[in-house]
């Protein structure tokens, strides 16, 4: 038994001996691990550069357009701008004067007129409108046709003012006449020196028209 002891005691300080060599040696190979781990360099991947393409259309900046300017429609009708007026000579009747406003067709195209011409005194600068409108007589005629450089004409009768009361009439100088086609919103200007009833209450018509027929 102590013989057994004595072999124990005497290999107890190898083995111990050894374990420690060992464990030195396992902590020398751990620092090198480490220590290399650290000296090597960490690769991190880069992202990779994209560009990205938008698909979406560009903003264009437009304008709508503006709409067409509507023109009046070319019913065959004469219109003022296709025509000149003029009075023709008259023939004096009882206390009247009769004179057919001529109406020429100085257009580059055929055109027709049908019915009464719209016709008042105007006076002053501003064209101001002196008495009645003239009195429609008769019925209204057929329609006329006029080529380039046809006239038509509309029989106009002049009362002699000097037949009515002044004090009802107020005479008043007058410039012309305003003279409106048949179915026509322009008007247009006839110089004729007179006088005219300023009021729109005499008895009877200072102007009378007739309806256009050809000249």
């Amino acid at each position: 038994m102590d013989m057994v002891r004595t072999k124990l005691s005497r290999l107890l300080p190898v083995v111990a001996a050894s374990a420690g060599v060992l464990a030195l040696s396992a902590c020398g190979s751990g620092g090198t691990t480490n220590a290399a781990s650290s000296s090597t360099p960490s690769t991190t991947a880069s992202p990779t550069s994209t560009t990205v393409t938008s698909t979406a259309p560009s903003a264009t900046s437009t304008t709508a357009a503006a709409p067409p300017v509507a023109q009046p429609a070319d019913n065959g009708l004469c219109k003022a701008g296709d025509v000149t007026l003029s009075l023709g000579q008259g023939d004096a009747g009882a206390g009247s004067v009769y004179r057919p406003l001529l109406i020429k067709n100085t257009s580059s195209k055929p055109c027709e007129i049908q019915g009464f011409p719209g016709v008042s005194y105007v006076a002053g600068n501003d064209g101001h409108q002196v008495g009645k409108d003239a009195f429609r007589e008769g019925t209204k005629g057929n329609a006329v046709k006029l080529d380039p450089g046809q006239t038509a004409a509309a029989d106009i009768q002049f009362v002699n003012v000097r037949n009515f009361d002044p004090a009802t009439c107020q005479p008043t100088a007058v410039k012309g006449l305003r003279i409106y086609l048949p179915q026509e919103t322009a008007s247009k200007f006839v110089p004729t020196d007179g006088t005219a009833c300023a009021s729109t209450k005499i008895p009877g018509n200072q102007l009378s028209v007739k309806t256009v027929h050809p000249a």
